[in-house]
């Protein structure tokens, strides 16, 4: 009867323990990649460079993004300092495969394509690398709810899921943290580890701005958005500004050819 009895209750604390949240971090990060984004915006975007929270270089840069079938385009122009002026960058999401980025350099008078094994490379100088600016596919990772609220920054009741790469190899961390607001699936806190399994970067949204679309949409933006690379005490923080949504661009903004003219 004893023997029963232990085995009638591991039983039960393998049911408890499977089933102990409503929902696991696999869906919690796919419900993060599916959530809607606005069809189209624009924004002028301040870019500004850090050292131990001193100010070390401001940049202005335009942006236009583009969302079709869930699969985002962004192009960026840097418009000063005359350091980065003309460099612009194209990135094209894919689906079930590496997203497509172009680079164009003014000093070469040429675009060329990012290869995927830049992928750790430094983002025109700053704490993003052109990983860091992809959106990773949810299938790459495997995903686990830590915790299933927790306050974390600006924002409070989070989802605490740790996603680790099925594939070492396809990703310059060993495993990331993610803090997602449970209303609207943003993960407004990541921290990502390196190969040796410290904490190397933070990627933290300070700001979250609803704004309304199109068809009665309403859309969470991160406003100000901040990277910090904690063994280097350097940042980069963006802030969008005059922000537009669902208003429409011109396919030719997301070409390659409009990276090197600017113009359509």
């Amino acid at each position: 009867m004893k023997l029963l009895k232990n085995v009638l209750a591991a039983a039960v604390a393998l049911v408890l323990g499977t089933s102990a949240f409503a929902i696991d971090g696999t869906e919690i990060m796919q419900k993060a990649y599916d959530r809607q984004k606005p069809d189209f915006t624009k924004a002028a975007v301040q870019v500004v460079l850090a050292k131990n929270g001193k100010v070390e270089e401001t940049r202005n840069v335009g942006e236009y993004g583009r969302c079709k079938n869930n699969l985002s385009d962004v192009v960026m122009m840097f418009l000063s300092p005359a350091s980065v002026k003309g460099t612009n960058f194209l990135q094209k999401e894919n689906n079930g495969k590496d997203d497509d980025k172009w680079i164009y350099l003014p000093s070469l008078k040429t675009t060329r394509r990012v290869a995927s094994s830049e992928g750790d490379k430094a983002f025109v100088g700053t704490d993003f690398t052109y990983d860091d600016m992809s959106t990773r596919e949810v299938g790459d990772d495997t995903h686990e709810l830590l915790k299933e609220s927790e306050d974390k920054g600006n924002f409070k009741d989070l989802y605490v899921v740790k996603s680790t790469p099925k594939d070492a190899k396809s990703s310059q961390y060993l495993y990331r943290i993610s803090w997602v607001t449970k209303d609207t699936f943003i993960p407004t806190y990541i921290e990502m580890y390196d190969k040796k399994g410290k904490l190397l970067k933070v990627n933290e949204v300070k700001v979250l701005k609803k704004m309304p679309g199109t068809k009665d949409r309403v859309y969470n933006v991160p406003i100000e958005n901040v990277m910090t690379n904690v063994q280097t005490n350097h940042s980069t923080t963006m802030y969008m500004k005059n922000l537009e949504v669902d208003k429409p661009l011109p396919d030719g903004y997301f070409t390659s050819n409009f990276l090197a003219t600017g113009r359509l």
